[in-house]
């Protein structure tokens, strides 16, 4: 009995998705529920499974083909022997190409190897062995005829070359989402900059004690999830979105967090953040991290999103002006943490600083609620007791 392999329910927000790899080639035997392709959408990657026993009897998309919701990927025979198929017309490999069949005729090989397909360690090391010439049969280099400069020696020649490499289907979503913040949104930045110390004191002072109380360390974004809520709340228009020409005002705070990952960059949500603990929100966070890099997060997980948080600061950025995530109006940049001199109680001080930048959409956030709420987040963070009192 033929079977068919067909690609399963994408979300609303997903239209389709490209194959990215067969794990079978045709005539290959599989069992129900073994992985045999995965199917990678804007955001995640998805694996299909067998539906059944059988043998991998046709492939009906190739590597690279484009799908939607319920297209058919491949046929499965659930009564085929896996030998039983021709031999003659072999499948797909796991890329998608078809495997070359014909037969490679031996060339008897070439008596020297021409010295421009030679390695310039090879003739560097040939030219040290070869006798030395004549001082007057050495050879200047020739003058340049036009604008064309001199040859150099061909034992410092490099081969020059371009990689041509198609971007990933998530590549392409997150150009195209960050140009439509661009082209729709009157984006603007604003900047502040905070002192660690109270925060870096009291990480210092209880880390022990929480990790061992609940099994994760006790990080900074726990803190500045917190404090963003509690500013949202306080400034709902940067908590809120454009669609047409209504603002729609959200009474909750799913609070997108920026991962990088070996694919790109992906925006999990911590749903409604204000209502996780410390321990929560670091726990979802360090499972946010390990779980995109394994390709594990699910679409749901990044699907909606009422305010983003982006730390750039792990990888040493020291300011930025981040990119609004549609239909989101508002993005907090965290930086890198840094020890500078500043001015306090009349004397120069050095405390460790971070600068943070909010980038907004001025069509419905004025500067005040927008300078108002990176103010309510300093002050919050620069003094923590606030955030446990919601204060």
């Amino acid at each position: 009995m033929l079977i068919e392999l067909k690609a399963p329910e994408l979300s609303e927000s997903v239209q389709s998705g490209s194959i990215l790899v067969w794990r079978k080639q045709a005539g290959e035997r599989v069992q129900r529920d073994e992985t045999l392709t995965e199917l990678e959408t804007d955001k995640v990657i998805l694996e299909v499974a067998a539906p059944a026993d059988g043998v991998l009897a046709e492939i009906r998309v190739p590597v690279g083909g484009e799908v939607k919701s319920g297209d058919v990927l491949a046929v499965i025979d659930t009564e085929a022997a896996a030998t039983g198929l021709p031999e003659a017309v072999p499948g797909p490999d796991a890329r998608g190409a078809i495997p070359d069949v014909s037969v490679e005729v031996p060339r008897p090989a070439p008596e020297r190897p021409a010295a421009a397909v030679l390695p310039p360690s090879t003739r560097r090391e040939l030219a040290r062995r070869a006798p030395a010439a004549p001082p007057q049969a050495a050879r200047a280099p020739a003058s340049p005829a036009g604008n064309c400069p001199p040859c150099p020696p061909c034992g410092d020649s490099q081969e020059r070359n371009d990689r041509r490499v198609q971007m990933s289907r998530l590549r392409q979503r997150i150009a195209e989402r960050l140009k439509e913040a661009q082209n729709t949104a009157a984006i603007l930045t604003t900047f502040n900059e905070i002192d660690m110390r109270p925060v870096m004191d009291l990480r210092a002072r209880y880390q022990e004690r929480f990790q061992k109380e609940h099994g994760v360390k006790l990080g900074f974004m726990s803190f500045f999830t917190k404090a963003a809520c509690q500013a949202l709340k306080a400034y709902p228009l940067v908590n809120a979105s454009v669609e047409g020409r209504d603002i729609v005002y959200h009474d909750y705070f799913d609070i997108g967090v920026a991962v990088s990952s070996e694919r790109g960059l992906v925006v999990p949500v911590l749903r409604d953040a204000d209502r996780m603990s410390f321990s929560a929100v670091e726990k979802q966070i360090a499972d946010f991290g390990r779980r995109a890099n394994s390709l594990e997060l699910t679409l749901e997980e990044m699907e909606g999103g009422t305010f983003t948080i982006s730390n750039g600061g792990v990888f040493g950025s020291l300011l930025s002006t981040p990119i609004l995530n549609p239909p989101q109006s508002g993005v907090l940049g965290l930086h890198k943490i840094q020890d500078r001199p500043i001015a306090e109680n009349g004397q120069v001080v050095i405390r460790p600083m971070m600068y943070v930048a909010l980038s907004y959409d001025h069509r419905i956030v004025d500067g005040r609620e927008a300078v108002s709420f990176l103010r309510a987040v300093k002050d919050a963070l620069e003094d923590p007791a606030r955030l446990l009192l919601e204060l």
